[in-house]
Parts: structure tokens; sequence; C-alpha cells
């Protein structure tokens, strides 16, 4: 007996839609290789009408005092936890994600941070008001910028949709988000979730939408004249193609892109639990994180044994299906992304070695085995492009003018971490190291209060925090005569 996929639709103005000239792309579980779900491939008709219900939706939802806002941010929170199990089982079903993992590591944040953001709706601050010449008082208003063009990764379709909408809704902007073209069906359901609060609260239908489709649709959002803003969570590739159709006519651009994260491990760091937690930040999510700890840099001194005690932990890790709850992973996202890690591993070079895993597991699916990889080059092609896959390198550094030099030099910097015991010089990495963060005897823990964003070719602009909320608004000069 055979399970007719399931069909998802767009959510535009309150209302759940085909594409208007009736395409679909096929969706595919990732864990089985199959597809699950057929989801619209939009066009421009689509766009049109989305972009047209934000911007019919946004002067009433601007003018909402901030406490209404917070009120329905705070309304979808609950929401969310309620449904959370609907949420997990098509997160899951998206992704190929372990069930238990996506239960304990994903909704949590994620109703922390709509929480911390509907807190943040009611600071909305400028500078004081001041007489800055004299009869004249000045006043800065802060604003919300317009509707948004979001677009959202598949390597965490849900955390990642509510990182882009959550900051944007709480300033008073409205919001036309696509989901990745792999991904789609957690983001629809968030559309029913979120579609359904703000119907209940009697806000306008087209505050929030959704639109799936493909790098066309993309673009047609970004190059669309209605949006004031254009925010993407992606490749380095698609962040360049999209700050350059937003240049066109000069949108607001907010990138998170690639990483390369450099792990920087002393002589007197803690070498079994460097290699234990080192593991985790770089397999987790099968290493499909922009911050994950790949590229590990490690004092001659103790190279080997830390590179013993990292194959040691990575053997012992474990990928499976989602309803194992002894994985620590599931499968990469699709069968491009096997291909793409599968062309890493193939193209090493002579001096290179595969201390354990380099393969894929199983032939069903899109799984691979926990790799090290060491005695590499920093101009090899795994240190200098993001494999985006559960592989760890480790590299040797004499010195610390020589781990900083190899640790930033890469195109990259988005996230960086340091172990050692010595707290002189880990202010001191901290300093030199140029990433958006760096953790110190620890790696990937992040925090609603904190920012998350990098430099160079990592993009620009601030996810979560106070900064990432401000980044959703703009700033306005009144300025009024005492006479």
């Amino acid at each position: 007996m055979t399970t007719e996929p399931r069909r998802l639709r767009n959510y535009i103005d309150g209302e759940f839609r085909d594409a208007a000239d009736g395409r679909t792309t096929e969706v595919i579980n990732p864990a089985t290789g199959t597809v699950y779900a057929t989801a619209p491939l939009s066009g421009k008709d689509d766009v049109d009408a989305a972009m047209a219900a934000a911007a019919a939706a946004f002067p009433v939802w601007r003018d909402l005092v901030p406490g209404e806002r917070q009120k329905a941010l705070l309304r979808i929170a609950d929401a969310i936890e309620a449904r959370a199990e609907e949420l997990i089982a098509v997160e899951s079903e998206n992704t190929g994600k372990p069930l238990a993992l996506t239960r304990s590591e994903e909704i949590p944040p994620m109703v922390d941070q709509i929480r911390f953001f509907a807190g943040a709706a009611r600071m909305l601050e400028g500078r004081s008001a001041g007489e800055y010449m004299e009869g004249l008082t000045s006043i800065v208003r802060r604003e919300p910028v317009g509707v948004c063009a979001q677009v959202a990764p598949w390597n965490y379709p849900m955390m990642m949709a509510v990182w882009k909408f959550a900051p944007a809704l709480a300033a008073g902007n409205t919001v036309v988000l696509k989901p990745s073209d792999t991904t789609p069906a957690s983001t629809v359901l968030l559309a029913e979730i979120i579609g359904g609060v703000l119907g209940e609260l009697g806000h306008p239908r087209g505050v929030f939408n959704v639109v799936c489709g493909d790098r066309d649709t993309g673009r047609l959002m970004v190059e669309h004249p209605v949006p004031a803003m254009a925010s993407i969570t992606g490749s380095v590739r698609a962040g360049m193609q999209v700050a350059e159709s937003a240049s066109k006519d000069l949108k607001r651009v907010h990138l998170e892109l690639g990483g390369k994260a450099p792990v920087v491990v002393f002589e007197d760091a803690d070498l079994a639990k460097a290699a234990e937690e080192i593991a985790v930040a770089g397999y987790f999510n099968a290493g499909q994180d922009c911050t994950a700890a790949t590229r590990v840099l490690v004092h001659e001194s103790v190279h080997d044994d830390f590179v013993t005690a990292l194959v040691k932990v990575a053997s012992e890790t474990k990928t499976g299906a989602p309803d194992d709850e002894d994985v620590l992973y599931g499968p990469l996202n699709n069968a491009h992304q096997l291909e793409q890690v599968s062309g890493f591993i193939e193209r090493l070079p002579a001096h290179a070695r595969v201390e354990t895993g380099g393969r894929r597991v199983g032939d069903q699916g899109y799984f691979y085995a926990p790799t090290v990889v060491t005695g590499l080059k920093q101009d090899d092609e795994i240190v200098q492009r993001e494999v985006f896959g559960p592989v760890i390198t480790v590299q040797s550094f004499t010195d610390e003018d020589q781990a900083v030099a190899r640790a930033n030099g890469v195109e990259y910097a988005l996230a960086s971490s340091v172990w050692t015991k010595d707290h002189a010089r880990a202010m001191r990495m901290s300093k030199k190291l140029d990433f958006g963060c760096v953790w110190i005897n620890t790696h990937i823990p992040l925090v609603a209060e904190m920012p998350h964003g990098g430099f160079k070719k990592s993009g620009y602009g601030k996810d979560l925090s106070a900064y990432g909320f401000e980044d959703y608004t703009r700033i306005k000069h009144v300025m009024t005569s005492l006479g």
C-alpha cells in the first residue's frame, strides 16, 4: 500500500493556496530518500499576491502599540509550545533529524527566542530628546522598515524561520518568508499556527505570509519593488546574488552566510573534554551548521594525543534514523549535499589522511559517517571551503601567532573557539580572532540575548539580541521649534 504525498500550500493573506499556475515540486525525506510531499513552485503571480498582502497589512501592524505586538508574539510562542509534537514530527520528516534532539534542542530555544523578541517589541528606543541648537528640540524615532522579504535555509528550517520573523514582526514589519525548497513542511505548519493566532486577535491577514519555491522564487522576492528589506540565511554565493539584486533599488540587506569555524586547542587544554565537546559541536545536525566546530587547530606538542582522543569519540558517535534515541545526528539534507560532502573526501590531496569515517552509511537516505581528516595544509580545499557535513579537519600549529594566522586565514568569519586554561591567552586570542563570535572552552551555545553574525564572507547584520532587533528598524530625526 502506497501513501499519497502530502500536499503543501502557500500561505498568503490568511489563506492556504496552490501556486497560481499549479506548478509543484517534490519534497524528499532525507532519511529514506523517498517523496513524502509536494510543495508549490511559486512564480511571479504568487510573489505579487504575497507582497500585496504584506504591504496592505503593514500600516495597521506598524501603528499598533508595541504591547499589542508583544501580546501576539507571546501567544504565538504559547501556540508553538502547545503544538510542539506536531512540529517535531514534521521537522523530522522534513530533515531526517532525530526526534529526541529536535524536541530538546530546537523547540525550547525557538519558544524562548520568540518570547525574547516579544519583550524587545516594547523597547523601541532612541536617544533622549535634547536641544542641540538654540530654540530647537531634537528627538529620535525608531521605526519599522516595512515589508521584509525573508529566505530561510534547510539546515534549521523551523529555528531559522523564527530568527527571521520574530524580530521583524516585533519591530512592526510585515513578512513574506520563503523556506528552502527541500524543507518547506515545518514552515507551512508554522504559518498555520501563526495565522491562527493573528486571526484570533483580529490582526490583518497579511502580516505573515509563506511562499514556497526554488531559487527563482527567492530571486523574484528580492527583486520585487515592495520589500524594503531582504534577509537571507544561506550560502555565500546566494548572499552575493541577493546583495547584487537588492542593490538595484537599494533595499536594505541582512545576510547570515557560511562559516569555517576555527577551534584552537592549546597544549594546556583538557584534551579529553575538548575532544568530546568538539566532536559534538562538529557533528551535531550532521555538521550542517555555519558555526560547526569543523576546523581544529591544535598545538603540535599535543596534536597526536588530541587526534587519538577525537578519533575515539568520532568512532563512537552514531548517525541513524530519527526514532533512534542513541544517534547524535541524522542524514545530510539532500542528495546534492551528500554528493558535495563525498566530493571533498574524494578530492583530498595525497598528504591528507582520513583517520575515521569518510564514507556513506547504508544505501537508504543520505547518511554520512563521522569523519576526521589530518595531515592538511592551510591552502587545501577542505580547509578553505565550507564542507557543511560531519567532517572535522585537524591541523597543528607551533605558537600563538601561527594559530591566529591559520585561524584567520579563510574567507569566512562567523564563529570560533579557544581551548586553554590560561585566561590571559584566552583574552588575547578573543581579540585577535577575526570572527563574530569567540567561545572559550566551549563551542556552539547560543542565547537569545546575545548577537549572532559574522564578518567578511560570512555576511553582515546580526540575528538574535537587541542588535538583531534593531536591524529591522530605521532611525528618523525629528526637530521642532520651541518658538
